[in-house]
């Protein structure tokens, strides 16, 4: 008897992810219907209408009282409205990513996409060593890999699948075929990584996720566990490590940012500091997210703070 209602609890959460899965290409298959920017627009003005209204936006609000406790009340609720329409927009991206991308260096004409430190995408195209690229969850992020190989760089990204597996499917192979080799984040997933760097590739990461195992470091000021791997890679294959990010601009257009090489605390026998280093990380993060701070994903549950908030 057991076993039949374990089946059956089964059946009826994977038929429930499937059908959340219909609902989402649904609402984004519906969105190709429109023209890019009025898709995006809408797809904005109705993330700022829902997203108040759900749970997360109480995790969002603590999240930003907590990072910026010199702010208002009015300005952490803008902040997080806005938040809701970039989350929007993101998803809204998601569907016209083919079209987004027009950059072309030879273009006098401004497109949709502007790119700055093109003389390090082509020094890293032209000669191959180990290398890592990380980013975080600011403006369209998805941009990035899909810049570096219209650049003819090959760059390993990892990734986290999406929990529910009929959206991860979809997701997996739509990004395959745009942003080069893709690896999901697993128990396995570091050994690939290595394997990149050791053949004098280069990999991409993001840092900023929510690790519950990790190394003790800050950001905005509070105690957070950070993922270790970007600096037990460098340390391994001494990779080179560039921060990039994506930051929308007004009338639906990115600019794209590849910043120099970053230098990273070592001790004194010139040994890699692994703490020091994912502190350097989530510092470059910080201050991406003080510039813009309504371009970042504040529901994301970065403190592990979820139970203390409630739902």
């Amino acid at each position: 008897m057991k076993m039949v209602l374990t089946r059956i609890v089964l059946t009826l959460r994977k038929f429930q992810q499937w059908l959340v899965a219909q609902l989402t290409f649904g609402l984004l298959n519906a969105l190709k219907i429109f023209p890019a920017d009025p898709a995006i627009r809408f797809a904005d003005q109705a993330a700022r209408l829902i997203g108040p209204k759900l749970w997360r936006h109480k995790l969002m609000l603590t999240n930003l009282r907590n990072a910026f406790p010199e702010k208002s009340e009015a300005e952490c609720q803008d902040i997080a409205v806005a938040s809701w329409g970039h989350m929007g927009r993101l998803a809204a991206e998601y569907v016209f990513l083919d079209r987004l991308f027009d950059f072309q260096p030879e273009q006098v004409k401004p497109g949709r996409v502007e790119v700055t430190g093109i003389p390090i995408f082509a020094d890293l195209r032209d000669n191959p060593r180990p290398f890592i690229v990380f980013t975080a969850h600011t403006g369209n992020f998805e941009l990035l890999p899909v810049a570096g190989k219209a650049f003819g760089l090959e760059v390993m990204v990892l990734f986290r699948p999406p929990n529910n597996p009929y959206i991860a499917e979809k997701v997996f192979a739509f990004r395959s075929s745009r942003m080069g080799q893709l690896v999901p984040s697993h128990a396995g997933s570091s050994f690939a990584l290595a394997r990149r760097l050791e053949a004098g590739g280069g990999v991409g990461v993001l840092v900023d996720q929510k690790f519950r195992k990790g190394l003790p470091t800050n950001f905005f000021g509070r105690p957070v566990k950070t993922n270790p791997l970007l600096a037990k890679l460098v340390r391994q294959f001494n990779a080179d490590v560039y921060p990039a990010r994506c930051i929308r601009l007004p009338g639906n257009r990115f600019r794209l940012e590849i910043e120099p090489k970053i230098e990273l605390p070592r001790d004194a026998k010139g040994n890699l500091d692994v703490q020091g280093t994912a502190q350097v990380l989530n510092n470059k993060v910080e201050s991406w997210v003080r510039e813009y701070p309504e371009q970042w994903l504040w529901y994301h549950d970065r403190w592990h703070i979820k139970k203390t908030v409630g739902e």
